[in-house]
């Protein structure tokens, strides 16, 4: 009888504990529409991945290039420039904007020179962008957007004679892309972390002809995929400025 006493209480537990797993059941829906297709999408990759790659390397990470670009979801930065998982560090905004006061953007520089120690920090603007587009209206696009959007609206000031010259729109807009994405990386040249990098690898090594990190202004068109490289004299630019921006000095010896 005790026997089947207990057989009867532990009945109503083990139905308790099953109507429990049936209701957190029905609480998980299943995936659906495109995250489905994104987690199916990533199991082919990874098993590619597994195949093709020593996945012991990814327990290191070291990035040789710190790309600062886009957030739009038509520059992928890996994948333009045909490099591996591992191989970019990278940080995205709306228009590829270096903003001194942006505590996202700045720390991720300074754990991509200083601690990663990248040797190359491109800034990808890209043509097409609606963050340029948006900064050439006369509209408010309303906190924060409109605050973010100030930093290209600066841009146009700073150049205003030049690209008024420029009479069609479309040109005048691809103009300001570029302008915009020099801008950037006169910004990231303008940073301590930046600077301080470079004299300590001219310190280094007084020999070498280019001090690390290098800094590029690049610009991706989405409608060729292709990006080039802005012509970009950083010395000369930097240099009229100089009592501004310059924070180090190479050691006299």
């Amino acid at each position: 009888r005790s026997m089947l006493r207990g057989a009867t209480a532990a009945r109503p537990a083990a139905s308790a504990l099953a109507r429990a797993a049936h209701a957190r059941s029905l609480s998980v829906k299943p995936v659906v529409g495109p995250v489905k297709r994104m987690l199916e999408q990533n199991q082919q990759w990874a098993e590619e991945m597994r195949r093709t790659t020593d996945m012991d390397a990814m327990r290191q990470h070291k990035p040789g290039l710190l790309w600062i670009g886009c957030s739009d979801a038509r520059v992928p930065a890996n994948e333009i420039i045909g490099e591996p998982p591992g191989s970019v560090f990278v940080h995205r905004n709306v228009a590829n904007l270096v903003v001194n006061t942006d505590v996202n953007l700045m720390s991720v520089l300074q754990y991509a020179v200083a601690a990663l120690k990248v040797q190359d920090i491109i800034v990808a603007g890209h043509y097409e962008c609606g963050g340029v587009k948006a900064a050439m209206e006369k509209k408010d696009h309303m906190a924060p957007l409109e605050n973010w959007l100030r930093n290209i609206r600066d841009v146009v000031r700073i150049h205003r004679d030049e690209l008024m010259a420029i009479a069609d729109q479309e040109m005048r807009y691809r103009r300001l892309v570029e302008l915009n994405t020099i801008e950037q990386s006169y910004n990231v040249m303008k940073t301590g972390v930046v600077q301080q990098a470079r004299i300590q690898s001219k310190e280094l090594d007084p020999r070498c002809e280019t001090t690390v990190p290098r800094v590029h202004a690049c610009v991706y068109d989405p409608l060729t995929a292709e990006l080039k490289r802005l012509p970009v004299d950083f010395k000369a630019a930097l240099k009229e400025h100089d009592d501004v921006y310059n924070l180090y000095q190479l050691s006299q010896h």
